[in-house]
């Protein structure tokens, strides 16, 4: 009988070839997560360009619009078995899907009482949260360079707090930091429950219980067909287009690389308002953000090294 050997034990024409797969299929998660922290940028520029001040029915009509593409999504993958698929997340998965809407409502409630730079900002600190709330609920070891990461970067959040003290926008700082803590919660929810659940279905759950808690809320409806045009852009561009070229980019990347190419929607998101509307940040807040991005960076750089060594 015959043993299939590993990648380590087969000859080195066979080890060099699985090694060319490996790198061109890194390259395409690297280009696959690129596309979805661009995708995900553009939400801060497209809420500055809607015209309605109801933060509840921008909610409402991007989750209307964000189902709509899901569906046609799984019905193009999954086909007649697209019901079977959406059920099989279970009761992890509608848990999951109920952490990420409010995710929806607390970016749309923050950018609308705050700067997109400050929101994107305070946003990127989703994986120090995930780490913090995996040591104190699932005993998960944090390396010292995270902590280290976490302190200076949390000084840059209590520098951008001052600055929304003086500016009036302490509550949108506080509504930017609901994304990243209800992520982390969705993200230790997974792990202490071992679910294998589909990105793409957990998604258009979050849509469906979006709509329905921000419909009584965003009655009666007042959308010009301006704003529905660029909330069907949200919908499916900006955050459908954008969780499903993730989904895809997970098959192919870590966590920390995931964590990492997502800076690109912290990057991009602010200098899209800055030379789109005029939008700038105050200094204060630019030196803040600036500490907090680089904390991250240096982290997800320094545990990639840590990784390939």
């Amino acid at each position: 009988m015959k043993h299939s050997r590993t990648p380590s034990q087969q000859p080195f024409f066979f080890l060099s070839g699985y090694r060319a797969a490996n790198r061109q299929a890194h390259r395409l998660g690297m280009l696959l997560m690129m596309g979805a922290g661009f995708c995900w940028s553009t939400g801060g520029i497209l809420v500055r360009n809607v015209t309605l001040t109801d933060p509840w029915e921008i909610v409402f009509w991007r989750s209307v619009f964000m189902v709509i593409f899901l569906l046609g999504v799984l019905a193009l993958w999954h086909r007649t078995k697209m019901l079977e698929k959406i059920a099989e997340v279970g009761r992890q998965g509608a848990l999951a899907g109920g952490l990420l809407a409010s995710t929806f409502f607390f970016f749309i409630l923050s950018v609308t009482r705050n700067t997109v730079a400050n929101t994107f900002v305070l946003m990127s600190v989703g994986p120090f949260f995930v780490a913090m709330f995996g040591r104190i609920f699932l005993r998960e070891l944090v390396p010292w360079r995270t902590w280290g990461a976490m302190a200076v970067a949390f000084a840059g959040i209590v520098l951008m707090f001052s600055d929304g003290l003086d500016s009036g926008r302490s509550l949108g700082n506080l509504l930017a930091l609901g994304v990243p803590t209800a992520f982390a919660l969705n993200v230790v929810v997974l792990r202490r429950a071992h679910a294998s659940v589909s990105m793409v279905p957990a998604v258009m759950l979050a849509g469906i219980f979006s709509i329905i808690v921000s419909l009584p809320l965003a009655w009666p409806f007042t959308p010009t067909l301006g704003d529905l045009t660029i909330l069907w852009v949200m919908g499916w561009l900006q955050l459908g287009a954008g969780c499903v070229l993730m989904t895809i980019a997970t098959r192919y990347l870590t966590a920390r690389e995931i964590g990492l190419f997502a800076l690109l929607e912290t990057t991009l998101g602010p200098i899209w308002v800055w030379l789109g509307i005029g939008e700038r940040p105050t200094n204060t807040a630019l030196v803040g953000g600036l500490i907090v991005i680089t904390a991250l960076l240096a982290n997800g750089l320094l545990g990639m090294r840590r990784e390939k060594e």
